[in-house]
């Protein structure tokens, strides 16, 4: 019997998910079903549920675990391939440059957009939709406007806020693009860097966290980790005390702006994704942030899918989980299989109906790295397959799509997928509010002429 079809998980979600992500980690948890199932049936079980999380931080890694995930930086580099390259140049011209970071800009703006409106949907209802709307595979926005047929079988509804949408984002809807955290989190990377720089520390992330960003603008380890540092919690304490959301996928959904800033330096931009990721995260969930920077990186020079990814990877731990979910799925490209049945794998490995499995960094990644190989570097097909893989639709469309637009540049994007965007971006971020993404990307231009870690040609 699934763990979630259990009495106590209506009363005790958060101990679920730690008793998931507990197991995940390596540590003995045995006795721990029947600790919550106690917790659970009691009235008053604040105080015990606290205790319980508190208890489980400190338990041991069972003996044979296969894995080495630490989380300080200097674990991490210890831990990383032998095997790795130096800096690669990037070409300092101007107009290449821009083009590159608006492509990445748009392309992120575009992927989070397709994949907003059904962020949430399980894989048979969108696969469903998308068929029964002639738009499989995916080649045009997700709309609302469908016969009545679709509408009744599929529940589609614009009621429903997004962010203070007043509406749901269906692209019959918006106008411009619309606010969600996945970009909230780039343009706050971008007013971090513009206003500590290049050298900029956690406690700097989370400063500007509290002064720029709602709490309400923030969700799962984010939330948590907000609420730490405003309890007087500090990073990296902050990302592992009662946090049972520590691997999911908010990080990685977070490093864009430190990949952008860095063109040719995977190693520079994974560094800074590590200060980043470390006040809300730990392991994978910091991984994921520190493998999407460090593509991006590489991505500014490169175009080869495969190069990419191992860029990524060479910052990484060797033996860490999502490092070994990202090779398995290289391989079955390798295998020759379709992307769907690519997709269908990693179903069969995550159930979707599982929030921790659902938002968790490793399942999300995997799709990432699926939608970058059989997507070729074509936008459309690319972020077609990381919103028709489900999961988190929305997440995984915009990393997929930010390094497609870093490869192919603005000028090379389909308008049919830019034109919509109307060069405009709403935000939540203090200070930014309704935005051209063009100067979003000549700010990044900016911030890169800045950078000292360079490799110029």
């Amino acid at each position: 019997m699934k763990i979630a079809n259990h009495a106590w998980f209506r009363y005790t979600p958060d101990l679920y998910i730690e008793l998931l992500q507990a197991g995940d980690e390596g540590k003995n948890v045995e006795g721990l079903e029947r600790r919550i199932a106690d917790i659970a049936a009691l009235d008053e079980r604040e105080r015990l549920a606290a205790e319980l999380l508190d208890d489980t931080e400190r338990l041991p890694v069972r003996d044979g675990y296969a894995y080495d995930e630490p989380s300080d930086l200097d674990g991490i580099r210890l831990a990383r391939p032998a095997d790795r390259t130096a800096p690669l140049p990037y070409a300092t011209g101007r107009a290449a440059v821009y083009d590159s970071m608006y492509g990445a800009w748009l392309g992120r703006c575009a992927g989070c957009l397709l994949g907003q409106p059904v962020e949430g949907w399980k894989r048979e209802r969108l696969t469903g939709f998308l068929r029964d709307s002639n738009n499989y595979p995916i080649e045009r926005y997700l709309s609302s406007d469908q016969p009545q047929a679709i509408i009744d079988r599929y529940e589609i509804t614009n009621d429903g806020q997004v962010y203070g949408s007043p509406h749901l984002n269906w692209i019959n809807n918006v106008s411009h693009m619309v606010e969600d955290d996945d970009t909230n989190y780039t343009i706050i990377g971008l007013a971090i860097l513009e206003k500590y720089g290049f050298d900029f520390s956690p406690e700097d992330v989370a400063e500007s966290w509290l002064m720029n960003l709602p709490i309400l603008h923030v969700c799962t380890a984010e939330r948590v980790a907000y609420r730490n540092l405003v309890q007087l919690v500090e990073p990296p304490r902050s990302a592992s005390f009662r946090n049972v959301y520590r691997e999911w996928i908010g990080a990685q959904i977070r490093a864009d702006l430190f990949g952008y800033a860095n063109p040719g330096h995977p190693e520079k931009a994974a560094e800074m994704a590590w200060r980043d990721a470390s006040i809300s995260h730990v392991k994978n969930g910091i991984y994921g942030e520190m493998w999407v920077a460090a593509m991006l990186a590489s991505a500014a020079v490169h175009s080869d899918i495969e190069r990419i990814i191992q860029d990524g990877l060479n910052e990484i731990p060797a033996r860490s989980r999502l490092a070994e979910a990202i090779r398995d799925v290289v391989g079955w490209r390798r295998e020759g299989i379709s992307w769907e049945e690519g997709i269908a794998r990693i179903h069969e490995r995550y159930d979707e109906y599982s929030s921790h499995h659902w938002c968790h960094t490793i399942s999300n990644a995997m799709i990432v790295a699926l939608a970058l190989l059989f997507g070729e570097t074509d936008l459309e097909r690319t972020i077609g397959i990381a919103v028709a893989a489900a999961f988190d639709t929305d997440c995984n469309g915009a990393t997929a799509g930010s390094i497609v637009g870093m490869i192919r540049g603005a000028k090379a994007l389909p308008e049919k997928w830019t034109a919509p965007l109307n060069d405009l971006i709403k935000s939540g971020v203090d200070g930014f509010g309704l935005v051209r993404i063009s100067e979003l990307a000549e700010r990044t231009v900016a911030i890169i002429e800045r950078n000292p870690y360079l490799n110029r040609e």
